[in-house]
């Protein structure tokens, strides 16, 4: 058995959690060492009764090893380990890290400077806009975007990161053979071309009301901080706001509307002292303040400041001037559709040659 096939049978164990798996690799050295250890040696570990140390001692008869590692390779998933120099270094500080990682796509050492962006599942078209809008600017400026492949802002904050061309994980609430919610699954794929797909459990692990508290905590804890876009009062996201201020990581929120329910989270967490953000570059400034040491995005034609505009955004740059043009004109004037017409205005604005005005109009800055 390899040591990675230890931690993933470790993993596979109920009723245990990483916080108890910890405590045995304290205990016993190696997952190795604890899978061969007898209920007599476990039962003296903290935290572990005769029923849980029969369990560990009994693994092999209580989990199908060989299935999961089938269904890893079907999957085609790599596995990262709490001993990985990839696995996350601010997520193996919390108080819970996960055991094991499954990953579809690539995590890099890029993904250690992370932002997460988080929201409501039945978000306004503000929201989207506005989650969409930041993710694309950190994203540009070299940060991943972390988020959780939900509805609603999840969706937009990878559409946003995606179409900058920069690094987003989603970190999903079920295993990935059972990934939620299913129209999500293209979206998944564009993912794991571009960054990755990561989940901490089971391949097959349907989704349910315990799997999404875990799955924030994980997004909370791999980030350096958490953007809340848009929620209610009672929000999955205010918890991933809290676990975010508890693990010690900065909490953001975009203000909203006072009258509108989906504002009403956003603007409590700032009455409770998160930083109130209206751009993505007031979080980059922020951060610059507290972490100089900043990421770089990959230095490239476009993103030299003196970079000469192509294709569709010298369309759009052409249609606009000192006066505002609303983003609907500019998709007629340029023959462009409004998504495409979107996208190429985000570009436009972090080359700085374009800035967005209140109702989505825009003028030129150069």
């Amino acid at each position: 058995m390899t040591r990675t096939e230890a931690y993933l049978a470790l993993n596979l164990l109920p009723k245990i959690g990483p916080v108890r798996v910890q405590r045995l690799l304290d205990f016993f050295g190696s997952p190795e060492q604890v899978l061969s250890a007898s209920a007599k040696e476990i039962v003296r570990v903290e935290g572990f009764g005769e029923e849980l140390a029969n369990a560990v001692a009994d693994w092999e008869n209580r989990i199908d090893l060989t299935r999961e590692l089938r269904r890893v390779n079907e999957e085609e998933l790599t596995i990262l380990t709490l001993e990985d120099p990839l696995y996350p270094r601010l997520l193996k500080q919390i108080y819970d890290p996960p055991v094991i990682l499954y990953v579809k796509g690539k995590i890099t050492e890029r993904d250690a400077n992370a932002l997460g962006i988080v929201g409501s599942r039945h978000a306004t078209q503000y929201g989207l806009a506005t989650a969409k809008k930041f993710s694309f600017q950190l994203a540009y400026a070299g940060y991943t975007v972390i988020s959780g492949l939900a509805r609603g802002i999840d969706t937009a904050a990878h559409e946003g990161a995606l179409a900058s061309k920069g690094r987003t994980i989603a970190v999903i609430g079920s295993g990935h053979g059972e990934l939620y919610p299913p129209e999500n699954k293209a979206l998944a794929e564009r993912i794991a071309s571009q960054g990755a797909v990561v989940s901490e459990f089971p391949v097959d692990r349907p989704p349910d009301k315990q799997t999404f508290p875990l799955r924030n905590r994980i997004v909370s804890g791999w980030s350096t901080g958490i953007i809340v876009v848009e929620a209610p009062s009672r929000s999955g996201s205010l918890i991933t706001a809290q676990q975010a201020a508890e693990q010690g990581r900065t909490v953001y929120a975009v203000p909203g509307n006072i009258d509108r329910p989906s504002s009403h989270g956003c603007n409590r967490l700032i009455q409770e002292g998160a930083k109130l953000i209206m751009d993505g570059a007031e979080v980059l400034d922020d951060l610059n303040t507290l972490f100089p040491t900043q990421p770089k995005a990959p230095v490239t034609s476009e993103s030299k400041p003196s970079a000469k505009l192509t294709g569709d955004e010298e369309k759009v740059y052409a249609v606009l001037g000192t006066t505002e043009v609303h983003i609907n004109d500019i998709a007629s004037s340029t023959g462009l559709a409004l998504p495409v017409v979107s996208t190429t205005l985000m570009k436009l604005e972090m080359k700085r040659v374009v800035r967005p005005l209140p109702g989505k109009y825009y003028v030129r800055m150069v």
